[in-house]
């Protein structure tokens, strides 16, 4: 049995383009900005998708958007997404990079939010 559940939606964005992207998202959302100690590819939007971590994710790759869904079980998330037709594409200090069906990027992460929060709002998994 374990549990999980979406808290983040990402704006994948080159590095080229994080400051013009920061600058937009924060004045069409209305919100303030900041970058989490130690993580300085991440630009948080606070408060831009009430009960979500909403940030601005600096990558070398192409613009998108993407999930990551958090868990207190990551190889068994990774497992049951797989078994539902997604394919594990990479992973790196404990994320692991998911494809969908129809190839939407999504990230399986340990939980980071609050545990009261997430206890409260995660979907139980097994068990029946």
């Amino acid at each position: 049995m374990h549990r999980s559940r979406v808290s983040t939606f990402l704006i994948d964005t080159h590095k080229d383009d994080v400051a013009a992207a920061t600058a937009f998202w924060s004045k069409a959302l209305g919100v303030r900005t900041s970058s989490p100690d130690g993580e300085p590819q991440f630009i948080s939007l606070h408060d831009a998708v009430p009960g979500y971590v909403t940030a601005i994710q600096s990558v070398d790759d192409e613009a998108r958007y993407h999930l990551d869904i958090e868990t207190d079980d990551v190889p068994a998330e990774v497992a049951r997404l797989t078994d539902l037709g997604a394919v594990e594409i990479a992973s790196w200090q404990g994320c692991h990079t998911l494809k969908a069906p129809g190839g939407h990027l999504f990230c399986v992460i340990p939980v980071h939010s609050d545990p009261a929060y997430f206890e409260q709002h995660a979907t139980v998994w097994g068990g029946e």
